[in-house]
This record gives C-alpha cells, sequence and structure tokens, in this order.
C-alpha cells in the first residue's frame, strides 16, 4: 500500500512540474532573457551542456527565476530516472542473461526505485520552500530537498557500479551505464540548481 501511495504522489508531482505552460514552452517562443538566464545559470553546474539542453525548453516558464528554474530541473531529473527504471526492467525479458546478470539489474532497479522515492521527496520539500513564511522554514525545507538529492546521487552511483564487472554482457553494461551516467548528470545539475536557489532566499 505504502508503494501504491509513493506512486500516486510521483505522478501527481510529476504532472504539476509538467503541466502545459512547462510542455509548450520552447527556446523559439521563449524571451532571449529567460534563455540567457538559463544559460548562465546552467554554466555554473557540473555539466552545463546537459543542464542547458534539459531545460531551455521550459524557458517560457522558468524566465529568471532561481526557483522555478531548480524545480524544473528537479521535475525533468524525475522523469528521466523514471524512464531509465523502464528501460533497465525490460532487460529482464532477455533469455540469455546469466543469473548474475539478472541480480545485477534487479539491484539496479532496486536502487533506482531508491532514486525515485528520494527525488520524490525533494520535489515535496521545494513546493514547501516556495510557501515558506520566513527564513527558518525555507532552510528547513531546502536542506531537506538538498539531502534527499544528494542521497539520489549515490543510489544512481551505488546502480552503475553493479554493471562495472567482466560478467557483464558488454552491450547490457554500455547501455544502461550509458543511460545512468546521464541520470546522474541531470541530478548532480538539479543539486547545483537547488544550491543557487538556497542562496539567493
Amino acid at each position: 500500500m505504502a508503494k501504491l501511495y509513493q506512486t500516486l504522489f510521483l505522478i501527481i508531482s510529476i504532472s504539476y512540474f509538467f503541466s502545459p505552460e512547462l510542455i509548450t514552452a520552447s527556446p523559439a517562443g521563449a524571451s532571449q532573457k529567460a534563455v540567457n538566464f538559463i544559460q548562465s545559470s546552467c554554466k555554473t553546474t557540473t555539466y552545463p551542456a546537459v543542464c542547458f539542453r534539459s531545460l531551455s525548453a521550459y524557458a517560457n516558464a522558468i524566465q529568471t527565476s532561481p526557483q522555478r528554474l531548480a524545480e524544473t530541473a528537479l521535475a525533468v531529473t524525475l522523469s528521466r530516472v523514471q524512464s531509465t527504471k523502464l528501460f533497465v526492467s525490460r532487460l529482464t525479458r532477455f533469455k540469455t542473461l546469466k543469473k548474475r546478470e539478472v541480480e545485477a539489474i534487479k539491484d539496479c532497479v532496486e536502487e533506482i526505485n531508491d532514486t525515485i522515492e528520494r527525488l520524490t521527496k525533494s520535489v515535496q520539500e521545494m513546493k514547501l520552500c516556495g510557501s515558506a513564511k520566513n527564513q527558518e522554514q525555507f532552510a528547513f525545507h531546502m536542506s531537506n530537498a538538498q539531502t534527499w538529492t544528494s542521497a539520489a546521487l549515490t543510489d544512481e552511483n551505488t546502480c552503475s557500479d553493479g554493471f562495472s564487472g567482466r560478467f557483464m554482457d558488454g552491450r547490457i553494461k554500455n547501455s544502461v551505464r550509458a543511460r545512468i551516467v546521464n541520470m546522474g548528470q541531470e541530478t548532480s545539475n538539479a543539486l547545483s540548481l537547488i544550491n543557487a536557489y538556497g542562496k539567493k532566499y
């Protein structure tokens, strides 16, 4: 039952962040000021090119708001993790997999589930940051958001480590690790933007 509630909350969270106003936003129709703001903010992240590529489509909704930028980055990351989980889960359908490969895949899915849970909690804390009535409340929820997002990064690294052994099929290992790396990059960027927002309150 707990898993069901987590799933429902996740769907609600994604629906909130990926509302029509976000989906329809595009660089072509966005103000240059908004695009420049995203580009400038992304330069402070570890993976600026990934950051700008994933967030520039939402420039109209973000405008020049550090809060909206951080929230959108987190929502995009959460969506990426969801799609990665689906991809990795489907790998168990291959009948040629060895037992150790199957175990590594299942362990990775568990880690991704933990990532989803932690990012979902971070989404919730970020919403509470936006409604904070004072510096103390903001700092409390911001600290929680930073902690959950940082913990999500640890889960992703653990999943990737499980595919580092020689026993893994090369094609499967490479395809999974490529997606985990991308997932980790977006999570790292989201954390950077959350930190930047925290400093501007």
